[in-house]
């Protein structure tokens, strides 16, 4: 990312120093904790941060930034990308501190403790897989400082003291006249420097969690500020070829957040949300991990800036819209783990099917309630949640063991799930309520209700969640939660879609080159041998099937370029690109002997398994479907 070097060190200097200070023991609410970020000082892509915590009273401190943040579900150790620790007195000089851990320091002599210095360096310059997970923090948690963008999720700059993650934070940002800044917290007001041409932007945390609650971001933004009811919505947009702009996705943003609200009824809201939208270039220093996270009254988002218009329009209503209908769980309904959330050992609830499961089903039903999409596009979605579920995750693992243990293998890499069967999970409640009430009641209804019993400030314990589901609701449901959830008996959608009179059906739908229909992809790769071939899926392509090619033909070259593991990616996505008429070439290997397609390309075609309306349903099945669909 850009050496974008500064000659201005860490002399930041903050107020309350000297023997004037108080107890920080003593009096944390009325003297907050002072953290100073400066964008203008910039060091080998460093940004300096100093902490001024007030006068400790006892001989040793700890200091720490998160190993784990809220609605990650991953290790990010932020500690790591901290340089040049330094805590010093109030003479200047430097105490005595220790690095425990990744992202822990003690510091003795703490009675003296003036302030803490520190450089952070970005997440995205590290970012290799982009994998929820990975070795480094998913990019929607991760930081980023470039010469006209940072991204500020606070908790990659600022850390706790352990004994005081309750004491108020005052925040202060210090970065050029001319950037554009953004942010959720409540601003405390502006400070210009004599010349103008730069300015400090204070803030004010009542606790440490509103740190890692409100991003922010400064430098080269298009922002949009708009009303969806009574809520204000602040888009802010980073394009660095300004290719997009938040203008383009006003009217997207708009309409999908009119309808959520609409959706979501009565549900009490925050007065302004917050986007923040990066679209990363695509090059070895840009974020890989695309998606979002979620925080109280906002979202960070990152997708590829070279995707379409209409592609990243998309991208907002599936990404967006599942961490806003955050604002019901874990926001609203969440457990003692969530609400007594530990950033270094932090443990984990039971309920992520609740959490990320249910909420990526609202963010796909409220897009068919409120007619954004039809009743075949929905179908559709369900049925890839399914395939996804059954074919390439482990359909038989218990959530609540999965969720719990979420961190280790071999729960970690089943965490996808929760998009997955998490939604599918929340579908057949939908469903079953809806049977159960004649079509009164419904998913929705049940989290308002566990929203009212509890809210953002009373936390569930995590073991009576589903008996208390289930006297809020029907035998049958509390039966699903046992089975399916508690247990690891995979469950037969077919029976549910028999309640509303929809069943499995097949058909050949048009395709492309890369799938056979769905989420079929026909190729596959062996790490071991640094190979690429096609999966018994092509032979289901009508195309590929034509030109004779059979599960297990190795791909040597395609179009004259040498396909292996490491340009996969490129060279097989180029083939969405492919058109009818086009003329090709593929190198193959079968059994040791080499073979050549050459052809011209016609269209493709697969049979597909799709949801279809049952022609048999009956009345009763007909209601039920329309009260689940849109009542």
């Amino acid at each position: 990312m850009k050496n974008y070097l500064a000659i201005l060190g860490l002399g930041v200097v903050l107020v309350g120093c000297g023997s004037a200070k108080q107890s920080v023991n003593d009096l944390a609410v009325s003297n907050p904790i002072v953290t100073a970020l400066d964008l203008t000082a910039v060091n080998n892509d460093r940004v300096p941060v100093t902490i001024n915590p007030g006068r400790f009273t006892t001989e040793t401190v700890t200091y720490r930034l998160p190993r784990v943040v809220q609605g990650t579900y991953s290790v990010s150790d932020f500690g790591k990308y901290v340089d040049d620790f330094k805590a010093l007195d109030y003479d200047g000089n430097e105490l005595s501190s220790t690095k425990v851990d990744d992202n822990t320091w003690t510091i003795t002599d703490a009675t003296k403790l003036d302030k803490i210095q520190y450089y952070v360096n970005d997440t995205f310059d590290t970012e290799t897989s982009g994998a929820i997970g990975g070795e480094e923090p998913f990019s929607p948690a991760g930081t980023n400082i470039e010469s006209d963008n940072f991204v500020l999720n606070l908790h990659g700059f600022i850390g706790y003291f352990d004994s005081l993650k309750n004491s108020q934070y005052a925040v202060d940002v210090t970065a050029p006249a001319n950037f554009v800044r953004t942010s959720a917290l409540e601003d405390k007001g502006v400070k210009s420097s004599e010349n103008g041409t730069v300015l400090t932007s204070s803030y004010f945390a009542q606790r440490y969690f509103d740190i890692t609650d409100n991003p922010m971001m400064y430098g080269k933004l298009d922002v949009e500020e708009f009303m969806v009811g009574d809520i204000k919505i602040v888009l802010s947009l980073y394009s660095p070829t300004g290719k997009h702009t938040a203008a383009s996705l006003k009217e997207t943003v708009y309409k999908m957040m009119e309808a959520q609200k609409k959706y979501l009824g009565d549900v009490n809201s925050t007065p302004r949300y917050d986007i923040y939208v990066y679209l990363s270039r695509g090059d070895e220093t840009s974020p890989k991990g695309f998606g979002a996270l979620e925080h109280h009254t906002s979202t960070v988002a990152v997708f590829g800036e070279n995707e379409s218009l209409e592609d990243l329009k998309a991208s907002m209503i599936d990404v967006v819209s599942h961490e806003f209908f955050h604002i019901v769980t874990p926001l609203s309904v969440h457990s003692e783990d969530i609400h007594y959330f530990d950033y270094n050992k932090p443990t984990f609830s039971k309920h992520l099917w609740m959490y990320e499961g249910v909420t990526e089903y609202f963010a796909q039903h409220f897009q068919v309630h409120e007619g954004l999409v039809d009743e075949a596009t929905f179908y559709n979605t369900i049925k890839s949640k399914i395939d996804i579920s059954t074919r390439r995750l482990d359909d038989a693992m218990s959530f609540t063991i999965m969720s719990e243990n979420v961190l280790n293998e071999p729960y970690a890499s089943q965490y996808y799930n929760v998009y997955m069967k998490g939604a599918l999970m929340g579908m057949c409640i939908d469903i079953l309520m809806r049977k159960e009430s004649d079509g009164n009641r419904s998913m929705l209804s049940l989290m308002k209700e566990l929203s009212a019993k509890y809210g953002k400030e009373k936390p569930f314990e995590d073991d009576k969640l589903i008996s208390e589901i289930t006297a809020m609701t029907y035998p049958s449901v509390g039966e699903f939660l046992k089975t399916h959830v508690e247990g690891d008996v995979p469950i037969n959608y077919n029976e549910f879609f028999a309640m509303v009179g929809l069943k499995m059906g097949e058909t050949q739908v048009e395709t492309n080159y890369i799938f056979a229909g769905g989420q079929n992809v026909i190729f596959d790769g062996d790490q071991e041998k640094g190979i690429i071939f096609f999966s018994p899926m092509a032979e289901k392509n009508s195309f590929w099937k034509s030109q004779g090619v059979k599960a297990g033909d190795v791909i040597k070259k395609v179009n004259g370029t040498d396909l292996t593991l490491a340009n996969a990616q490129g060279v097989i996505g180029g083939m969405f690109g492919w058109e009818e008429g086009q003329e090709i070439t593929m190198d193959l290997e079968r059994d040791g002997k080499p073979m050549l397609i050459k052809a011209t390309l016609t269209k493709a075609y697969a049979a597909d398994e799709r949801i279809v309306e049952d022609e048999n349903a009956t009345e009763a099945q007909k209601a039920l479907r329309a009260a689940w669909l849109k009542g």
